[in-house]
């Protein structure tokens, strides 16, 4: 009896662990096909390239700006949504994961709409003389726009997982609101909010769709990438799509470590 279970529970292992492995090599094949097929002598021209260089450093600067300042106002209304109940907030909640469902070219006519120089708040700031579209704000926009759900959903699981009792001792002896928040929920919570910014930063850099609408130019590394694509073929593309990986697998695995560490 022992032997028959201990046969099926290896089987059942090795057959998750095939599955397991065919979907690592979904992920890793075309990745490593990428490095083949990418001569060394191309790698390093296009490493000496300014505006591929320049490119992958806005998309960085942009979106780690963008976690921070989106972070803000993400994180109380994360709290808001794990601690109290109010009309419509399913409602609420199905808004916020939109975003995430919703074509990123939709996302980028939306906002064209938004900040184009015929609409209200692209009047406002024309007559300062100053146009958004075509600019770092333009391109910040679209990134927070299909990566905020990843923070606020983060945060709202991690706050879900404060024991209120906690909050409600604390207000007992007298804390504020203020001071449980700061005190007790968000010290608690901090590595899912870590994880959610992170994850915020690198859907940010990644955005293709909605940024190329609002902002061709300046290029970040993901307009640039098919840009080169559709100009000069995938010859031309590739080195920099590889540099543009490696960069972001570095960068990626650093703010994971980062965040384990704290």
């Amino acid at each position: 009896m022992s032997a028959t279970t201990k046969n099926d529970f290896s089987g059942f292992r090795l057959t998750m662990m095939l599955l397991g492995a065919f979907v690592l090599l979904f992920i890793i094949a075309p990745l490593l096909g990428m490095v083949v097929n990418t001569p060394f002598k191309a790698i390093a021209s296009t490493v000496a390239d300014s505006q591929v260089l320049h490119s992958i450093w806005l998309s960085i600067w942009v979106a780690m700006v963008t976690s921070l300042v989106f972070a803000i106002p993400a994180i109380p209304l994360a709290y808001i949504l794990a601690r109290y109940d109010f009309p419509f907030k399913n409602v609420l909640n199905g808004i916020i994961d939109l975003p995430i469902v919703v074509p990123h070219s939709v996302v980028g006519i939306a906002l064209l709409g938004l900040i184009a120089g015929d609409s209200l708040l692209g009047k406002a700031f024309d007559s300062f003389g100053i146009n958004l579209l075509g600019t770092p704000f333009a391109i910040a926009l679209a990134m927070a726009f299909v990566s905020l759900p990843l923070l606020i959903n983060s945060a709202r699981d991690g706050f879900l997982q404060v024991p209120v009792r906690l909050e409600q001792a604390a207000l007992t002896l007298g804390a504020t609101p203020s001071q449980v928040f700061f005190t007790i929920a968000l010290p608690l919570a901090w590595r899912s909010i870590t994880t959610g910014l992170v994850m915020m930063f690198a859907r940010g850099m990644s955005e293709f769709g909605a940024v190329i609408i609002v902002a061709y130019h300046p290029m970040v590394a993901s307009v640039m990438i098919y840009d080169r694509f559709t100009t000069f073929g995938l010859k031309y593309a590739q080195p920099a799509a590889l540099i543009f990986l490696l960069i972001s697998l570095f960068v990626f695995i650093s703010l994971r470590f980062f965040s384990r560490k704290k």
